[in-house]
């Protein structure tokens, strides 16, 4: 038998699902993170979930982890001291960069600049150039390159980046460069930007290789860690990691491309809101996951997510595919407080984390949270996980009365005001990624997950107008299915800077295909068979004059079919949508690219049996929550015992191991023929 276990390291609990690919039987499991090393908390949940399971470590063959560890070194600026080799004359190319300012006119008076993540100190210039089509103009002095190099590993620099003018075109200078530094200084991690990224640009090529070569000792140390420790657990089977845009890569190519994890986590709750969407029939989705410290939105247009050709973390923009998924400083966790000067309530972006927590959650925090306002009003009962987690709810009362008595309002309006101002920022995320797109988020349905998405689903949709809003089954280790259901991926990227109209469609195709090969034997060197490789074109257009491309993807067989006017028919259509208007300048290639996938997991969910009418078979007990400014009479139901065709009125909370969903006075919930919870108005 074969398992694959799916895991998802979050801010405050570390979801493990595994499942059996014969029979599809799957096991969930949820454990504290460990931010010290989140490789104990795995190994925590390694052990519970394949002891429910009643197998052993080493009957995993396939281990799939979704990660926030580079996303966290670029947030906490503990990326690794890099040098940077570059060609005469572009020294400063890091501290140039684009004349982009974020905000609005302030944003020109107050904005302070980020600092680079190659330090001007540890960046030299060297001899040696290439021309605009390839050629060499002159070639590089290896004496000086000797010398600088040793100057680089006396000054202690632990990452290495070489980005030299036009070295998308022809790397070779890049190339020798890297074999004097592999004898020069050996253990240093080396990234070169034509293998990282082989597109014009020297700024983006060189921040995006920068960003590589910052976050690869930290990921090496990372993977290396965790596979000794799985290796030492008795687990053999193959470990893969979650890119950025919701594909798989081996922990090899992890080690050495960790700019395309950088959006690793939230790349799976996407991947498994697919599945989800996929099985229930529901093809046009937004995604809502809350987690404790943030929470992640996405659009899903006919069972596909929106990729975009930048990965933004914090500051830092790179080059680097992603899904369109936008975060917010909002979660279980975010902290409620009142500043001195404006006496108004704010939410978050503060967190209290795994550790302390919420006061509710009794590991030391004093601080009210979202997850406290949500336990004094009723809407998160006192256990969770089962039972195995009693919340402190005087603990919370007395945490949110600080906020009452500063604002001089009741308890119970206190709290409300922390949902409802924690509710309106994941709204602002949602219109983003809708909105701002082009998108009417009417015509989608909002799904709910993470740890506490399905508990505010239901007050959101009613924001957005997108229904229905759904609590997906086990929706707090959705992160973790999708990492579990997702197939691997890779991709290879050309310039190639033309007007349609004088380009030849066949040497276009030619390339494409040349890049297509490269990109097949890289998923073939990792095991996969040539009969499950699936190949995808991608290329960024544009009108001629703008700086801005928009990508976009087409099969090989419509390219061949129906030509480059295929893609520019489908590049007038977006940008209408994007930007309401189109040019009649002419259309203009910027990139290709060769995308190749492996197999599909085709895993259907196990469907529940029909109902027979009567809900009270699930009820655990009644209860009182707060609606409407009064506590109102609501009932708890626990979710493992409802049936396909289920009706559940609110106000009422529906409760499983992993998360609790909360359908609000005004709406009813109805369960569907694979367990999800669709709540519409009643």
């Amino acid at each position: 038998m074969s398992y694959r276990l799916g895991v998802d390291v979050g801010g405050t609990f570390t979801d493990l699902l595994l499942f059996d690919q014969s029979s599809g039987n799957f096991w969930r499991h949820k454990t504290p993170s460990t931010p010290h090393d989140s490789s104990e908390g795995i190994l925590n949940g390694v052990g519970a979930i394949c002891e429910k399971a009643g197998i052993s470590p080493a009957d995993v063959e396939f281990f799939l982890h979704g990660t926030t560890v580079a996303t966290n070194a670029v947030l906490e600026g503990k990326g690794a001291r890099v040098g940077l080799i570059t060609s005469e004359g572009y020294r400063q190319v890091m501290q140039i960069a684009r004349s982009f300012v974020p905000g609005g006119l302030a944003g020109w008076i107050v904005w302070p600049k980020p600092e680079p993540l190659a330090a001007l100190q540890d960046t030299f210039e060297v001899a040696g150039r290439m021309d605009a089509q390839g050629n060499e103009v002159s070639p590089i002095d290896e004496a000086q390159i000797r010398s600088v190099l040793e100057g680089l590993r006396d000054s202690g620099v632990q990452a290495l980046t070489i980005s030299l003018i036009n070295a998308y075109l022809n790397g070779a200078h890049e190339k020798r460069i890297g074999e004097l530094a592999a004898e020069i200084m050996p253990d240093v991690p080396l990234s070169l930007s034509h293998e990282v990224l082989p597109e014009m640009q020297e700024y983006e090529r060189t921040l995006t290789t920068v960003a590589n070569a910052s976050v690869r000792p930290v990921m090496r140390r990372y993977i290396r860690n965790l596979r000794d420790k799985l290796r030492g657990a008795g687990m053999a089977g193959s470990l893969s990691l979650l890119r950025s845009d919701g594909g798989l890569m081996s922990s090899e190519k992890s080690e050495e491309q960790p700019v395309s994890l950088l959006m690793s986590g939230p790349a799976g709750g996407v991947t498994g809101a697919i599945w989800v969407g996929r099985n229930a029939g529901i093809k046009n989705i937004l995604t809502l996951d809350v987690g404790g410290t943030s929470t992640d939105v996405a659009l899903i247009e006919n069972l596909e997510a929106r990729r975009q050709r930048d990965t933004e973390v914090g500051h830092l923009k790179v080059r680097a595919s992603a899904l369109d998924v936008k975060t917010v400083g909002a979660g279980g966790g975010s902290i409620a407080y009142v500043p001195e000067l404006t006496k108004a309530l704010r939410v978050g972006p503060q967190s209290a984390g795994a550790v302390p927590g919420p006061v509710a959650y009794q590991k030391g925090g004093t601080l009210p949270t979202v997850t406290d306002a949500n336990v004094v009003l009723g809407y998160l009962p006192e256990n969770l996980l089962g039972g195995t987690f009693q919340l402190d709810r005087e603990g919370a009362k007395k945490a949110v009365q600080t906020i009452a008595d500063a604002l001089g309002i009741g308890l119970m309006e206190a709290a409300r005001g922390i949902i409802d101002i924690v509710n309106e920022n994941m709204f602002g995320a949602l219109r983003m990624i809708s909105v701002q797109q082009g998108y009417d988020p009417r015509d989608f349905a909002l799904m709910g997950f993470g740890g506490a998405g399905p508990l505010h689903v239901n007050a959101v949709a009613r924001l957005t107008g997108s229904w229905p809003a759904i609590s997906p089954v086990s929706p707090g280790v959705l992160c973790a299915l999708g990492d579990a259901t997702t197939r691997m991926r890779t991709e290879t990227a050309r310039s190639f800077s033309q007007r349609v109209i004088d380009t030849n469609e066949e040497a276009v195709i030619a390339i494409l295909e040349e890049m297509t090969l490269q990109t097949r034997a890289e998923l073939l060197a990792e095991g996969i068979n040539e009969a499950d490789i699936t190949s995808q074109f991608e290329l960024d257009v544009r009108y001629e004059g703008q700086a801005f491309e928009v990508p976009l993807s087409i099969d090989p067989e419509t390219l061949r079919r129906d030509g480059l006017k295929a893609v520019t028919d489908r590049f007038d259509a977006e940008h209408l949508r994007l930007f309401t208007f189109n040019m009649e300048s002419p259309h203009e290639l910027v990139n290709l690219r060769a995308v190749a996938m492996g197999p599909a997991l085709e895993l259907p969910a196990p469907p529940l049996a029909d109902s027979d009418g009567d809900v009270t078979r699930a009820k655990i007990r009644d209860h009182e929550l707060w609606a409407d400014g009064a506590m109102v009479p609501a009932v708890i139901y626990d979710r493992s015992k409802l049936l396909n065709g289920d009706v559940i009125p609110g106000p009422a909370i529906v409760v499983e191991m992993d998360s609790t969903t909360l359908i609000e006075a005004g709406c009813v919930g109805t369960v569907d023929h694979v367990g999800n919870i669709l709540i519409n108005l009643a």
